[in-house]
């Protein structure tokens, strides 16, 4: 039967939309298939189709349970027979699935993910006919990608088992998440790959800093009230106390997160699904394949964390094409947010720098100086978008010449050594002179007090651009230190000149809201980071809450003090004996970024009174090692025999002979230089 007439009678459409006829012939061929198509873009019936088409059984991988609820729904609705098997079944629903596979009638089988980790999958998989595997929202197969799901992995491993075609579907994937689908899913080997533009043309796309985000959030759901729409914020506990303030200004609203129970989520997921104007705050757990047409709005109460996750959840809006409006609320302590997470993560540093790199991006779309949709699409490689449905097209910003304070700022950047965070370097700029500047001879720098006409807070906005700009990102490996990318490098050399948005100085010039007050200070921020990153992969290995290996109080003051040493650390609230000698090293590596192998009698020493006299005995005995000329045997004394030393502290060279170890050839070579520390001591 045609393709078009399958498309018309089964799911009652005239046409294809764009690009979706070229995807349906490629898979009904058996091609091994990787389409990225914009969200609304009609991905599913790119697999859906092909599935009518071929022999056998198609078996869809998807993320989420109510997702596979929804579009098997929607094939049932159309008269084509499909299943899920999912925890989410009733035993009749998974009777009438397994009846349909026996009977051979069914055509698309809905699994998880995670069903693959079980043993007896593989068989049931084999001994059912499956002719072509599909993968949705397959960017969840990738690190680089911002759902990561490790049950992805064993894809690439079932198609090969199955010997059987795979179409790959996914709406937002950069050059990096891309080749790792390819890598994973295809074992490298390029598959036909359809990229069908990333615009969605009829989402109004808008940012504004925050300035009482409840208050503007609540006004912008009025101002479209009755609509269908999703708030999304950064904790379990915002989406709970901003739904109950929707509802006390006269809106339908809920709230949905990851900690609910399993009924009160499918709960929202319905009413979502068939109440007009509900609006539902949520996290991300909300969302991800959410089928409804006619969401008109989408906001964010918090910054998200990339690109990607951005533009993912803005796709829900307006899937049916007709006009939808988007907000995106950033403010500092959002970044600072973000920035911690990926610092605190497991990941390597490569990987990290590269999460960072992506926020950056997401900061050049919120401090965009012109079009938001052009330097949105430019994020995924495409050119020549055409907008006037984004704020900055709606009221562009006053722009002024930024090029003497970034070049001020890379300059304090570069004469610092790339070793410090925003704080440390609007000090220098503002010439600050605080202990930590007199400490580095910072003071003494020609860039000293040359950015003093700028305040504080319009030095913190400019870094942010500067930030948008990718000029500078922080560095894990050196606690959040600002280093160059390629892109600052003609504003150095003055090849260069930048334009900077004036709003955005001008609002951090006047902006008197309270700053929310963290934990350590800015400067501190990073290293707290990457010691709890240590925290908790140390808790992960050996299986214990991250409270187990040292509290948070414990890590602030490490971060705070930042000890050179394990005698230093042992001083350290909180790290006992046992403690500093199970994970002291660990730490301090994390604190000095090097490794300071310490033999374990020391070890055991460390922050004892004991301690820096056998160091000085270690550093005696080897400068006396071949005697005082250099010209004698070699000799010297076990580390136990040092440890008794430092101990006991003889006072006499008759004393120090009676020491264990020590006989008359080493109290005679060493016996008065011993003393001689003693008695300083």
């Amino acid at each position: 039967m045609p393709y078009t007439v399958l498309l018309r009678d089964v799911f009652g459409f005239d046409a294809f939309r764009p690009g979706q006829e070229d995807i349906v012939r490629a898979v009904t061929e058996g091609q091994n298939v990787l389409a990225i198509m914009p969200t609304g873009g009609g991905k599913s019936l790119c697999f859906q189709l092909p599935a009518l088409m071929r022999e056998g059984v198609t078996v869809v991988i998807s993320p989420l349970i109510a997702l596979m609820r929804d579009q098997v729904r929607a094939l049932q609705a159309v008269g084509v027979s499909a299943g899920a098997l999912t925890s989410g079944n009733t035993p009749e629903e998974t009777d009438a699935v397994w009846e349909a596979l026996e009977q051979g009638t069914l055509k698309l089988l809905y699994i998880a993910p995670e069903r693959l980790a079980a043993g007896s999958s593989m068989g049931m998989l084999r001994r059912i006919g499956v002719s072509m595997i599909a993968v949705d929202e397959a960017h969840c197969v990738s690190q680089w990608g911002h759902d990561f799901r490790p049950d992805y992995l064993r894809i690439g491993e079932l198609r090969q088992a199955l010997g059987v075609p795979l179409a790959a579907f996914t709406a937002t994937a950069d050059e990096e998440t891309q080749a790792e689908i390819i890598n994973k899913l295809f074992d490298g080997i390029a598959p036909a790959s359809f990229l069908h533009g990333f615009d969605r043309p009829n989402l109004h796309l808008a940012f504004a800093a925050k300035d009482q985000p409840r208050k503007q959030i609540l006004k912008f759901a009025s101002a479209r009230h009755g609509q269908s729409g999703i708030v999304y914020c950064g904790t379990r506990a915002k989406t709970e106390t901003l739904a109950q303030a929707l509802r006390e200004a006269g809106h339908s609203a809920c709230h949905y997160h990851g900690g609910m129970d399993a009924e009160d989520r499918r709960i929202v997921e319905t009413r979502f699904q068939r109440e007009d104007g509900l609006i539902v705050v949520a996290t991300v757990a909300f969302g991800m394949g959410v089928d409804k047409p006619d969401i008109r709005w989408v906001a964010h109460a918090d910054l998200p964390k990339s690109i990607e996750s951005y533009y993912q959840e803005i796709g829900r809006g307006g899937r049916d094409g007709a006009p939808a409006e988007t907000l995106t609320l950033f403010g500092a302590d959002d970044i600072r947010l973000r920035r911690s997470q990926i610092d605190e993560g497991v990941a390597p540093a490569d990987r990290k720098m590269a999460d960072h790199a992506r926020l950056n991006a997401l900061l050049g779309l919120a401090e965009a100086l012109t079009c938001r949709r052009v330097t949105l699409l430019k994020y995924f490689g495409e050119s020549g978008a055409t907008c006037d449905n984004c704020d900055l097209c709606d009221s562009p910003p006053e722009l002024f010449d930024g090029t003497q304070p970034v070049r001020m700022a890379l300059s304090a950047i570069l004469r610092t050594g790339e070793w410090f965070g925003t704080g440390h370097l609007i000090d220098v700029l503002r010439g600050n002179d605080t202990e930590k500047v007199r400490q580095r001879a910072h003071n003494e720098l020609p860039t000293f007090g040359v950015g003093r006409a700028i305040s504080k807070a319009q030095w913190q906005a400019i870094f942010r651009q500067m930030m948008g700009y990718d000029l500078i990102r922080p560095d894990p490996e050196r606690h959040g230190g600002l280093r160059f990318t390629e892109n600052a490098r003609p504003l150095l050399k003055g090849e260069a000149e930048i334009q900077l948005r004036k709003d955005s100085i001008n609002a951090a010039a006047n902006e008197s809201r309270p700053v929310v007050k963290s934990l350590v200070s800015e400067e501190d921020a990073p290293l707290l980071s990457a010691l709890k990153a240590k925290r908790r992969a140390l808790a992960e290995q050996e299986k214990v809450p991250a409270y187990i290996i040292f509290n948070d109080k414990t890590l602030i003051e490490m971060a705070e003090r930042r000890p050179a040493n394990l005698d230093e650390m042992a001083s350290v609230g909180g790290v006992g004996a046992k403690k500093l000698e199970s994970y002291g090293q660990a730490f301090l590596s994390v604190i000095i970024g090097v490794e300071t192998p310490m033999h374990p009698a020391r070890r055991k020493m460390a922050g004892r009174p004991g301690g820096d006299v056998f160091d000085q005995l270690v550093a005696r005995q080897k400068e006396l090692e071949r005697g005082a000329f250099e010209a004698e045997k070699p000799l010297s004394c076990s580390t136990a025999t040092l440890r008794n030393i430092s101990k006991i502290r003889p006072k006499s060279l008759e004393q120090l002979g009676q020491i264990t170890g020590m006989n008359p050839a080493r109290t005679e070579r060493f016996g008065a230089a011993f003393l001689e520390i003693l008695q300083s001591a």
